[in-house]
């Protein structure tokens, strides 16, 4: 009965320790960053978060940044979910598994970046349903826990089981999978909603306190998520034998196309209500884009994302740029990077400058917080790679189960001899 799972686990190991040369170098090079990123965890853990940059003015600094920006890497993969299940895209359905894959990577990155904020790990405990002072269901934040969990449950399954069932050989039950499927693409738009709703039910905070803030976070998610999935594809692709058809990297472009220009719009819609007739809010605003009083450390960044994305944004519609691949490749790094400025720093810090008392306190990570961001990025590459490592010859078709351990084929009954018919 456990010959199937010990199997599978053990055809698991042994993708994970066979690899050419680019493999082994690409792994040790996560291992070092997630070397440098425990030693800056380690030092924070002693000396607390004094060494960080965060201050009582600026108590969400890289940590949340990046959780915000991962939330919605997550809520990416339903990118490829919808077109695989819903509209039935047999393109993207052979590679959807490599967007859950991600889903679960970056779940994971989001909860090591809660993690390494709330600073002692004995405050942990509150996370935990039942144990801790949760707050559920006052908290927005405890909402944003559940939801989290939910989906790294939902994605982790359903991989689990497809990944599964091929290595055996077994066809897959929809009745058994395909409403999951259907649960986590509902979710996938919960998780970042109820992210959003972190911020904009905060009305101390007049930066975030808008409605529009919800719709830019999904929008922003849909561009830059795709954009990493549509880069890594073709890495997938080279290293692992995975054959990826053309018309999959065409939705994909499209998909990230009509995103990115909605992020901008909303973007655009929202600077325009901030400084066309200005009140008192229009400070937070002023000081990312244009500085405010003397502080501007984040005005050079900003300008940066958005003349990066607008560019991405060219060559995403120019026909004689999309169709050249090095062009469309250099346009989604431009949107990834220009996605987590303007969603990450370029939100996180502005709500908190200036002060409710109207204090200035600019904020710049210290190299505390590189090295840990650093090393969560690393261990969420590190566990993705592993992931594909695993799921790639599961999903080709060479790595299956040995025929003794395999699902037996439905017995038949034997054809009869020319001698019974003859009797």
């Amino acid at each position: 009965m456990l010959a199937q799972p010990i199997a599978f686990l053990r055809a698991c190991l042994g993708s994970l320790f066979s690899g050419g040369p680019a493999y082994r170098r690409w792994m040790l090079l996560l291992v070092a960053f997630i070397a440098l990123g425990g030693w800056g965890y380690s030092y924070q853990l002693r000396e607390g978060l004094g060494v960080t940059a965060m201050t009582d003015q600026v108590s969400w600094g890289a940590y949340i940044a990046n959780f915000t920006f991962l939330v919605g890497m997550a809520a990416a993969a339903v990118m490829l979910v919808i077109p695989a299940y819903i509209y039935h895209n047999k393109s993207l359905k052979e590679v959807v598994v490599y967007g859950e894959l991600l889903a679960v990577s970056a779940i994971a990155m989001c909860l090591m970046f809660v993690l390494v904020d709330i600073g002692r790990l004995d405050r942990f405990w509150h996370m935990m349903p039942g144990l801790g002072k949760f707050n559920f269901p006052v908290s927005v934040l405890a909402w944003d826990v559940v939801v989290l969990n939910v989906y790294l449950i939902l994605n982790a399954t359903i991989t689990i089981y497809v990944l599964y069932s091929k290595f055996i050989g077994r066809e897959l039950n929809k009745r058994l999978y395909l409403p999951l499927v259907f649960i986590a693409i509902v979710w996938a738009f919960s998780i970042h909603t109820v992210t959003a709703f972190l911020y904009c039910g905060l009305p101390a905070r007049p930066y975030w306190h808008a409605a529009i803030l919800a719709p830019r976070f999904i929008a922003s998610a849909f561009a830059a998520g795709p954009a990493f999935i549509y880069v890594v594809l073709q890495f997938i692709s080279k290293y692992q034998g995975v054959e990826v058809r053309e018309e999959a990297y065409r939705l994909l472009r499209q998909i990230i196309t009509v995103a990115a220009l909605i992020n901008l719009f909303l973007l655009a819609s929202e600077l325009f209500t901030e400084f066309y007739n200005a009140t008192s809010h229009v400070a937070a605003p002023k000081y990312l884009f244009f500085g405010l009083g003397g502080y501007n450390k984040l005005v050079p960044y900003i300008w940066t994302a958005v003349f990066i994305e607008i560019v991405a944004i060219v060559i995403y519609v120019v026909p004689r740029f999309n169709t050249n691949r090095r062009l469309v490749n250099i346009a989604c790094g431009l949107t990834f990077i220009g996605v987590w400025t303007e969603k990450g720093m370029g939100l996180i810090i502005p709500g908190f400058v200036p002060s409710p008392i109207g204090e200035v306190t600019e904020y710049m990570p210290t190299f505390v917080e590189f090295s840990v961001c650093a090393g969560i990025w690393a261990t969420g590459m590190f566990i993705f790679t592993c992931l594909v490592k695993v799921a790639a010859p599961v999903l080709e078709g060479r790595g299956k189960a040995p025929a003794s351990e395999a699902d037996p084929e439905p017995t038949k009954d034997p054809e009869p001899s020319s001698q019974e018919v003859a009797a």
